[in-house]
């Protein structure tokens, strides 16, 4: 952050935030599938553990993998203080920042339905309304509208643990219609897969069609976890540009967040499927935490020369164009064009890692290009 002869105070660009945005999404555009591949062709028990962790649960329980959503939604909220809340301090009307938040919430709606349904079906009963990128949408909505109108940070906790206790009541309390009972053991007979049926036109993904993990209740809790990325953003755009202090304070919520988590988790399961609060306390506390090592290494530290500035520059490339390539991961057949180039290379060393690694690099060249170029999906 630096002041100008105009008086007025500018913010510098959070460089640790694109570099872990890269970092979360090189696992869903080819670094899982990597690590599965390398641990299939080498048997090495250290890469099998490290395998396992690149799955879903089937319902209760977390892996590494479970992270990868949540810490892209944590991300997500940490921009807006530096995106809306500047444009409001430039004397930007709320009115038009509404517009703006409503735009973007939709194109990313739209864009998750386009991604979920390719080819398109051929009516509309077969089509899956929600998707990662709508859930995303809604959820920075939300948020945002909560960051405009809600300045007060104890408020803004208020609202993250009243999403939580509002989710808790639902799934722990309330019986669910043609089941009698409330709770968590029966995924199609959850409040969340009620409110599926009940509430989404087209298909639902899970269960024979009869719940969807990113149905209305889990996208309502996923919330709380963007609200968290906003406190985050808030407290490292505040004050002085880059301390060590802000680093332990990220650190230390991190900490708190995923002991209650903990805590909590042998009573209320962690469930990333029905996004109870427990999933969001843990994933949002390791998010913190995560930024908070990003944010040390990166924009205190400097740590932008030698190899480790190497690595963070691939990550950063990535996280610039995050949601280019993760449409493009859907539209265009990278494990064709790797596997024609590299796929005589299996005959030597067996397995699929090399054509990975090849759409890996093709990938990454691409969004190279439109970085070098200044080529960014902005919405």
């Amino acid at each position: 952050m630096e002041k100008t002869g105009d008086g007025v105070t500018h913010h510098t660009r959070l460089e640790s935030l694109d570099i872990l945005r890269g970092f979360d999404m090189f696992w869903i555009v080819g670094g899982a599938s990597l690590i599965i591949s390398l641990a299939g062709r080498t048997e090495w028990r250290w890469l099998e553990l490290l395998a396992e962790q690149m799955y879903h649960p089937e319902w209760v329980g977390f892996t590494f993998y479970d992270l990868i959503f949540p810490l892209f939604m944590f991300i997500v909220g940490v921009a807006i203080p530096y995106s809306l809340i500047s444009k409001m301090e430039k004397g930007v009307s709320r009115i038009v920042l509404l517009q703006r938040i409503f735009r973007r919430a939709v194109f990313l709606v739209l864009l998750g339905i386009i991604y979920k349904n390719n080819p398109l079906p051929a009516t509309l009963a077969e089509v899956r309304f929600v998707s990662i990128l709508g859930q995303i949408g809604v959820s920075y909505m939300f948020a945002a509208i909560i960051f405009l109108y809600i300045p007060s940070m104890k408020a803004k906790w208020i609202w993250i643990f009243g999403i939580m206790v509002f989710i808790a009541i639902l799934q722990q309390f309330v019986p669910v219609p043609g089941y009698g009972t409330a709770g968590l053991s029966d995924p199609a007979g959850t409040i969340n897969a009620w409110l599926d049926r009940t509430l989404l036109p087209g298909r639902l993904a899970y269960g024979g069609g009869t719940w969807d993990a990113l149905g209305p209740l889990c996208t309502i809790s996923s919330v709380s976890v963007t609200l968290m990325g906003g406190v985050a953003g808030t407290l490292l755009r505040d004050g002085n540009p880059a301390s060590t202090r802000k680093a332990i304070i990220l650190g230390a919520i991190g900490t708190v967040l995923v002991l209650i988590a903990l805590i909590l988790a042998p009573v209320y399961p962690v469930i990333k499927k029905a996004w109870t609060p427990t999933y969001s306390l843990l994933t949002g506390g390791m998010s913190f935490m995560l930024l908070a090592l990003f944010y040390y290494f990166i924009d205190v530290l400097k740590w932008t020369g030698g190899y480790a500035g190497k690595v963070a520059f691939f990550f950063k490339v990535i996280g610039m164009n995050a949601i280019t390539i993760y449409m493009a991961d859907q539209l265009i057949q990278w494990n064709y064009t790797s596997g024609y180039l590299l796929g005589w290379l299996e005959v030597y060393w067996g397995g699929t890692w090399m054509v990975i690694i090849g759409a890996i690099i093709l990938k990454w060249l691409m969004l190279y290009y439109l970085y070098k170029n200044k080529i960014f999906l902005r919405l």
